[in-house]
């Protein structure tokens, strides 16, 4: 009886090291599994951190842009290309040289985009294109882009806002501008005419002054030229030629009245008898022959007049704002935009692409190293622009810049313009009245929109 209760005792003692050894193991089991987890974790953490330090660092999918832009011997755009590769290492910019004539870019740009081509992805573009690009479905609606990155459109001129917004909508930023400026000869005039009325009695009175044989010249022969002077006295005396709604608003009393005025003007004693053959290139020679006591014509005048090799007028030349008409001053606007081909593969850096190089940065960088106009009026404060030309530190250049209107900005411009030169031309020449080449354009224009 002692032995079998010493054998159960005995017993007992083995079944529980069993149990205690059996509980052991599960626990280690279970540390172990504990410590794997926490290695995976750990390691699963640290590659997330090693990937945001990666995107931190920018490194992204190396994408390259073709960039369409004319010839530039400035060496402008490849400083504004350098300066935004540094800022974005992977974007990398291509150019793509466009032929120097305006027509032929505009011409093969269709081509490519009307074939829904990528082969571009952001482009120059002349100011009168937008319009006409956006109803072909050609280009990028920018809108949500500049919203996004809170793009201040009120800090570029007016002018050139509204020569990028069609059906109010904005296709284009502004790239460098150009406006319609009056020039004067110092050495004759102490003070410039402020209103047309001004100007036609002035010029019949210093005409003959100085050795001069005109009082006044412009650009009045039938091209697009008669257009961008054309709109400069209809604006001045209130009136339009399509609305910000697109309808076409030219037959009015404002219309009428500057047509007359420019009627007065070129059929006056105080223009040259060939007037009516005048371009830029016969208003800059006149003008720095010392031929005329005043002059319309585009900023680049003011450089030609003060060529010693050239001139005959350095150090008489002064340039003011055109003169006003009823409603006011307006200068007719010239310059370029930005826009982006619509079947670009790569919209999100096309649009940095864009916003850099309209941007404060990228139009520094064209200004001081090109000499082109910025469309962003804070950087006529700026002293390294000031200092870059003199113009841009002129405040009567400003002024005029402030002043700007786009010519009408329509998808069928080009059709718009040849019945202008036609209308206003019939009109000069005398074969019709100012209030028929009013209704004219009036009647034409709306055909041609309904087409």
């Amino acid at each position: 009886m002692k032995l079998t209760r010493k054998f159960l005792a005995f017993l007992l003692i083995i079944v529980l090291a069993v149990v205690l050894v059996a509980c052991g193991d599960e626990e280690d089991g279970q540390a172990a599994d504990d410590t794997s987890n926490n290695d995976n974790q750990t390691e699963a953490e640290t590659e997330t951190e090693s990937e945001s330090e990666k995107e931190a660092e920018g490194d992204q999918e190396q994408v390259t842009l073709v960039y369409a832009r004319g010839l530039d011997t400035t060496g402008a755009s490849e400083k504004l290309v350098q300066a935004f590769e540094e800022k974005h290492p992977h974007i990398k910019i291509e150019f793509r040289e466009m032929p120097a004539d305006t027509g032929e870019s505009h011409d093969q740009y269709v081509t490519m985009f009307s074939s829904q081509s990528s082969e571009i992805d952001v482009f120059d573009a002349d100011v009168i294109w937008p319009a006409e690009f956006a109803q072909a479905n050609y280009i990028l609606e920018l809108d949500r882009f500049i919203e996004r990155d809170g793009i201040d459109m009120d800090a570029y001129f007016p002018g050139t806002v509204a020569a990028g917004n069609y059906n109010g909508k904005q296709w284009a930023m502004p790239k460098f501008t150009d406006a319609g400026v009056f020039y004067y000869r110092s050495d004759i005039v102490d003070s410039p005419p402020e209103t047309w009325d001004e100007l036609i009695e002035m010029a019949a009175e210093l005409q003959g002054e100085e050795g001069t044989e005109f009082g006044y010249i412009m650009q009045a022969a039938q091209y697009e030229g008669l257009i961008t002077g054309a709109i400069e006295y209809i604006a001045s005396y209130g009136g339009q030629i399509i609305d910000e709604d697109n309808n076409v608003v030219v037959d009015s009393p404002e219309t009428v009245k500057a047509i007359e005025k420019m009627q007065e003007i070129v059929n006056s004693d105080f223009v040259p008898d060939n007037i009516l053959n005048f371009q830029e290139v016969e208003t800059e020679n006149a003008f720095i022959e010392g031929k005329s006591v005043f002059a319309r014509n585009w900023p680049y005048m003011q450089a030609s007049s003060e060529d010693e090799s050239r001139s005959k007028v350095v150090g008489n030349v002064e340039i003011a704002t055109l003169p006003a008409g009823d409603a006011g001053v307006a200068s007719s606007l010239g310059g370029w935009m930005g826009m982006i081909n619509r079947y670009t593969e790569h919209p999100e850096e096309a649009w940095e692409f864009l916003k850099f190089m309209t941007g404060p940065e990228g139009q520094k960088i064209t200004a001081i190293e090109g000499g082109s106009a910025p469309t962003l009026q804070e950087l006529y404060e700026d002293e390294e622009v000031k200092n870059a030309r003199p113009l841009f530190a002129n405040p009567e250049f400003v002024a005029t810049l402030e002043n700007a209107v786009p010519r009408p900005v329509s998808p069928i411009y080009p059709e718009v313009s040849d019945i202008m030169q036609i209308e206003i031309s019939k009109a000069l020449t005398g074969d019709q009245t100012a209030e028929e080449a009013a209704k004219n354009m009036q009647t034409k224009i709306e055909e041609a929109m309904q087409e």
